[in-house]
C-alpha cells in the first residue's frame, strides 16, 4: 500500500530547505508526498512584493515537477498563533491527506513564525479527531521534527538521519530556483546564495555525524523502533 507524507513548515521554503532530500526520497519509493505551508499570504513581505501570486505560482509548480503536491494556508507572516481556528485549518489538512507519516518544525526558534506552526501542528497533528470533532481522524503513525539551520533552529538534537546523497543534486536545484525567484534572477546552477550555502554545510555536517556525503537529520516525537521513512 502507498504510504503518504505530510511535510508542513510556515513559509514556502521551510520544507524545500529543511527536509528537500527526504521528500524526494519518498517520491522515487513511490509514496505520496504533500506539502503544506501555513503561510499564503506574502503581501507584508517585501522581497516579493508585487510578485506574490508568482512565488505560490512557482513554489507549487517546482513542487509538482518533483513528484509533490504543495498547498498554502491563507496566513500572514507574523499574523498567526496557535489558537482553535489554525490548529482546526492544520487539522483539515490532516483529515483529508491521511498521512501514515509527518514532518513539523521544531518547536524551539529564532523566528516566531516556526514556534507559532510548530505548536499548531503538535496539536493538529496529534489531536485532530479532538480538534475536529469527528472520531475517524487518525494521527500519523509516525511524527518527526525537523530543523532550519543554524540561523533559525535552537537546540536540535537529532535521532533519526536520512542518507539524502543521492537526492542531492534534485535537492540543490529545487532550493535554488526558489532563492533565484526571490532575488529576482534567472536560476544559474553555477551561482549558490546563503540559503544554499547553509543547506549544503548543514547537510554535510548531518552526513558526516551518521556515515553519509549528504544526510537531513529529525527528532521522532515518540521513540520508533524502525525509522525507515
Amino acid at each position: 500500500m502507498t504510504r503518504t507524507i505530510l511535510a508542513i513548515g510556515a513559509h514556502y521554503d521551510d520544507c524545500p530547505f529543511g527536509i528537500p532530500g527526504t521528500l524526494l526520497r519518498a517520491v522515487q519509493k513511490h509514496q505520496r508526498v504533500v506539502i503544506l505551508s501555513l503561510i499564503g499570504d506574502y503581501t507584508n513581505w517585501p522581497p516579493v512584493k508585487g510578485r506574490e501570486q508568482g512565488l505560490l505560482d512557482l513554489s507549487k509548480q517546482l513542487a509538482a515537477e518533483r513528484g509533490i503536491e504543495m498547498r498554502f494556508l491563507k496566513y500572514q507572516s507574523l499574523g498567526f498563533e496557535p489558537t482553535l481556528e489554525t490548529k482546526r485549518a492544520v487539522a483539515e489538512v490532516v483529515a483529508e491527506v491521511k498521512p501514515d507519516t509527518a514532518f513539523m518544525l521544531w518547536p524551539r526558534d529564532r523566528h516566531p513564525d516556526h514556534e507559532a506552526a510548530s505548536a499548531i501542528c503538535h496539536a493538529a497533528l496529534y489531536q485532530p479527531a479532538r480538534l475536529l470533532g469527528r472520531e475517524e481522524v487518525k494521527t500519523p503513525s509516525r511524527v518527526y521534527w525537523y530543523d532550519n539551520g543554524p540561523g533559525h533552529t535552537i537546540g536540535f538534537e537529532p535521532d533519526t538521519y536520512v542518507d539524502v546523497s543521492t537526492e542531492w543534486p534534485a535537492a540543490n536545484e529545487w532550493l535554488g530556483r526558489l532563492m533565484a525567484y526571490v532575488r529576482k534572477e534567472e536560476y544559474d546552477p553555477a551561482k549558490t546564495d546563503a540559503a544554499m550555502e547553509t543547506k549544503s554545510v548543514l547537510s554535510r555536517y548531518r552526513g558526516l555525524a551518521c556515515g553519509a556525503k549528504y544526510a537531513e537529520a529529525f527528532k521522532s516525537v515518540r521513540p520508533v523502533v524502525n525509522a525507515e521513512f
